[in-house]
């Protein structure tokens, strides 16, 4: 069964004092689908997000809504909600109201408003809160009551500005369950904005990755995480070592200054290309048994792995690993022809090296906390 286009953007800029923050954005989203914006700030993947509610026009491109052109349509007749980062709740209502509001502008009757927020607070796990108000309740609690405010409309989409960009960590993982429970039970599609990776692929159907004003790839999160379209999102999308390389063959890259076997093709004969390899995908074994020795520098314990840098022919790696290596250690490394990931070159292959400057940058984050705490 064909999936049915909700919303599609083709051509649209948008420049702000001058500066251009959108670029020929196209863009199809499906109906009952959650797809995620990600990338850093200034991206504008808000900007994409305001354009889809309505609060911005774009300078040029079209809108479409059921393949019928909203570019002039106002917010509010748009079947379209937003829930922002900040909650936007009324202070001075308690829970029910706040929930209500919408309908109330809508003059339904007392009866349909009292269902439909009692529906709307048992889907958001708020039950018994109705006469609470808003000022007393926690940040995660607060943006439960923000979320069923935004659905009892019924909303055929469903945009979230970084709605959990306030919360704790471990509210953070609750809530994303909570998004995706939500999404599945109602079925409204829903278009996600946030600069965290790992949000981006827990959550979505399909990832947008943006930089620039421009969407550099579009995908399901296997496909973004396992095949990057170029430097910039495999660095973006989880540690990375990448590398020059050489497509010597279908099948068959030069990298490292060995030769290996690899499943991608289609590239010119001996083409420069960038080739990624995931910190996980490789393993550390005896040096006399490497497909590659190198020198361990430094080895941090994270937990559930260490992460290790080791240094091959002057180019720093980071692998991941459950076995302990020792630091100022020799070792070998292999890999399986399916941890080679080749890229075209692009404008953002000399952008991102290797892991030599990894522990200067955790020194240079750790002096800047201690200056700003001793500032406060």
């Amino acid at each position: 069964m064909e999936k049915k286009k909700i919303i599609e953007l083709k051509g649209i800029c948008k420049s702000f004092d001058g500066e251009k923050v959108l670029n020929d954005i196209n863009l199809d989203i499906y109906d009952n689908e959650f797809v995620t914006m990600l990338g850093p700030s200034g991206c504008g993947k808000t900007t994409t997000l305001r354009i889809i509610a309505g609060f911005e026009t774009p300078d040029s491109g079209e809108v479409y809504f059921d393949g019928k052109k909203i570019n002039d349509l106002p917010p509010y007749k748009r079947h379209i909600n937003t829930v922002f980062q900040r909650y936007a709740l009324f202070p001075h209502l308690n829970v029910y109201e706040n929930i209500a509001f919408g309908l109330r502008v809508a003059r339904r009757s007392d009866d349909e408003i009292s269902e439909r927020v009692k529906e709307m607070l048992k889907l958001v796990n708020m039950s018994g809160f109705e006469k609470r108000h808003v000022t007393t309740l926690s940040g995660g609690q607060q943006q439960r009551v923000a979320i069923a405010r935004a659905l009892i409309n019924k909303p055929r989409v469903l945009l979230l500005d970084e709605p959990l960009g306030a919360l704790d960590l471990k509210l953070r993982k609750d809530m994303q369950q909570e998004l995706k429970n939500i999404r599945k039970q109602t079925g409204i599609t829903f278009i996600y904005v946030t600069h965290d990776q790992e949000e981006a692929l827990s959550l979505s159907d399909r990832v947008v990755v943006m930089n620039a004003g421009e969407i550099l790839q579009v995908g399901e999160p296997i496909d973004i995480y396992n095949e990057p379209a170029n430097a910039y999102v495999a660095d973006f999308i989880g540690e990375s070592n990448i590398l020059d390389g050489i497509m010597e063959d279908d099948y068959r890259v030069r990298v490292a200054g060995r030769s290996f076997e690899c499943l991608d093709k289609g590239f010119a004969k001996n083409e420069p290309v960038d080739v990624v390899i995931r910190p996980e995908d490789v393993d550390v074994v005896p040096p006399e048994k490497g497909m590659l020795t190198g020198h361990v520098t430094q080895v941090t314990f994270m937990g559930v792995h260490y992460e290790v840098i080791v240094e091959i022919d002057h180019f720093k790696w980071m692998i991941q690993t459950t076995d302990y290596v020792a630091p100022d250690s020799d070792i070998g490394i292999e890999m399986v022809p399916d941890a080679f990931h080749v890229m075209k070159k692009s404008e953002y292959s000399d952008l991102f090296g290797d892991y030599s400057s990894y522990s200067f940058e955790h020194e240079l984050l750790s002096e800047n906390i201690e200056e700003e705490e001793l500032e406060e």
